[in-house]
């Protein structure tokens, strides 16, 4: 029985695992990690360090400096005005340039209404520029010229053309303003396509009043033309056939305003004072 009861603490003792083994093990296995982890870093910056080489040597390497610079989309005064607005330096990297920075400054110009640059390696910088389109005059202190999305873009000058519809009534209020400016910009929408006394040639002056209400003015027509603004669209063709009555009839010439308010038509005043006892219905 002695020599069993030994023979199992022996047995005991043996499976017992070594301490002293494992601790090694695990310090060995952090050692290795820590050394690929080091070697990788190493290599990291190695990799770092060589391209901002490279990088700093293109930034002064004359194989890929500045020589041209092309504007596109603009005439031949606003392009020396752009290039003279970059203020480049021809002895720079064009990998030194930062186009945000240069289309943020270039649309600053008050013609300007957005910018594409773009770096053509090895030398040369394009400009794509698309420049304001005035649609109308919106009185306001001064003249300012409104472009077809409805937005104030730049005072006029005195050397400024100013061949173009007057919008007088505008609120000084920015909300309602805006509301006025894009609504102007949709009925001169409308009105491209035309031709004759409603044309955009022709077109004088649209003046806000009251809500939506506007008064219009053609250079060919005698009579001011209200209605809301937003019945333009639908309203259009039947003012036409209006028109086209009182000329047919020779009553044009007499005619003070023709209103388009009304649900079921138009009523026409003559400058007499006398206003015609029907509705005209569309």
């Amino acid at each position: 029985m002695k020599g069993k009861s030994v023979l199992k603490r022996q047995d005991v003792k043996r499976k017992k695992p070594r301490i002293d083994s494992k601790i090694w093990s695990i310090l060995g296995l952090v050692g290795s990690c820590f050394a690929k982890f080091t070697f990788l870093l190493v290599g990291l910056v190695f990799i770092s360090l060589l391209f901002l080489s490279l990088y700093q040597y293109l930034l002064s390497s004359p194989y890929i400096k500045i020589e041209d610079v092309i504007v596109k989309g603009v005439d031949e005064e606003t392009k020396g005005e752009l290039i003279e607005m970059l203020q480049l330096n021809f002895d720079e990297s064009l990998l030194a340039i930062n186009l945000d920075e240069l289309k943020q400054m270039l649309e600053k110009h008050p013609w300007i209404r957005s910018v594409q640059l773009e770096k053509q390696f090895p030398h040369t910088l394009i400009i794509r520029a698309e420049k304001e389109r005035p649609r109308a005059l919106v009185v306001l202190g001064s003249l300012f010229y409104m472009n077809p999305w409805g937005e104030i873009f730049k005072e006029v000058d005195q050397m400024d053309d100013i061949d173009y519809p007057l919008l007088t009534g505008i609120s000084n209020d920015r909300r309602v303003r805006e509301t006025q400016l894009n609504l102007a910009a949709n009925m001169l929408m409308l009105l491209e396509p035309e031709k004759g006394p409603f044309s955009l040639k022709e077109l004088s002056e649209i003046h806000f009043n009251k809500d939506e209400n506007v008064s219009f003015y053609s250079l060919s027509l005698p009579a001011v033309i209200k209605l809301r603004g937003s019945d333009l669209g639908v309203k259009k063709d039947e003012l036409k056939k209006i028109v086209e009555h009182l000329k047919k009839t020779g009553l044009i010439h007499m005619v003070k305003a023709i209103d388009l308010n009304y649900r079921d038509g138009a009523a026409v005043s003559f400058r007499e004072g006398e206003k015609v006892n029907s509705i005209t219905r569309g």
